[in-house]
């Protein structure tokens, strides 16, 4: 689907909805408060339900009340519809959170009278199939997919092909395929390249390989990278820190660019290359 409506001024009735932390009272309250702040100007808000598969297609803005994680569920909510999302920070410094909680009536404000911006992040298509073909699902994902090893001590054995031509067979703990934006997230951790999330990539990164080849691979976002797990132990297929589904040898994981970006609103300042610095505690020279 395409982009929602763009916001153009006070005059029109902006629908916002919220997805909130389940267990902090401070995102908790803050979103009684929003709401009733938009319901006094006219406008209509909404909380979002945990285990809602959709949102509605009269929704403006979706606005996460967490960290990243809460982010990264609001994100995969919103992409398909096109809605733009607003991160609030609480807690923990955030690569993806946009303002602090104190901010929110400001950055309402000024969305509803259309003063923003809107950065596009490339996200994932995930689709996984089961040993016996069927059972197809798809997943979006804005940092990565990771198909990770269930049995302890024991490495799990991936077979990786792009756009059909058969690569590397992998034997490490983990393997896994992830966005510029996922770049600072496990596949920073892994060791894998920091890329910037304006680029449009996929990086496929080995966690504790178990062979000589343990290079992170970047390749084209035109280009589909196919997982299948191999004997003689299964795996379990993970999309933005949640388990998604059980794999079994011989199910397959597709990886590819989706066709429609993350939206992110954006009031200018929030630098990627700044929030770097200071999660790295990066001193001048």
């Amino acid at each position: 689907m395409g982009p929602a409506r763009p916001r153009s001024g006070a005059d029109d009735v902006a629908v916002v909805a919220f997805a909130s932390h389940p267990d902090r009272p401070d995102a908790r309250s803050l979103v009684e408060r929003s709401i009733a702040w938009l319901t006094s100007r006219g406008h209509v808000g909404r909380e979002v339900d945990r285990d809602q598969a959709r949102l509605g297609a009269d929704v403006d803005l979706l606005v996460s009340i967490g960290g990243d994680g809460t982010l990264l569920r609001a994100v995969s909510l919103a992409a398909e519809e096109g809605v733009p999302v607003l991160g609030v920070k609480i807690g923990r410094l955030g690569y993806l959170t946009q303002v602090e909680p104190s901010e929110l009536a400001g950055a309402l404000e000024r969305f509803v009278t259309g003063d923003y911006g809107i950065e596009e992040r490339m996200v994932l298509s995930v689709v996984v199939a089961g040993c016996d073909g069927d059972g197809r699902t798809t997943r979006l994902a804005l940092n990565e997919a990771v198909i990770d090893k269930t049995v302890p001590g024991h490495t799990v054995r991936v077979a990786t092909s792009i756009n059909e031509r058969a690569f590397v067979t992998f034997a490490a703990d983990a393997l896994l395929v992830a966005t510029p934006t996922g770049s600072t997230a496990y596949n920073l951790s892994a060791r894998g390249p920091i890329v910037s999330p304006r680029l449009r990539a996929l990086v496929m990164t080995p966690v504790s390989p178990h062979m000589l080849f343990d290079r992170p691979l970047v390749l084209d976002p035109s280009e589909q990278v196919r997982l299948d797990v191999l004997e003689p132990r299964p795996a379990v297929l993970v999309v933005d820190g949640a388990s998604v589904a059980p794999l079994e040898p011989g199910s397959s994981v597709t990886c590819s660019a989706a066709q429609e970006p993350a939206r992110l609103v954006t009031f200018g300042g929030h630098d990627f290359h700044d929030i770097l610095r200071a999660k790295f505690h990066l001193a001048d020279r």
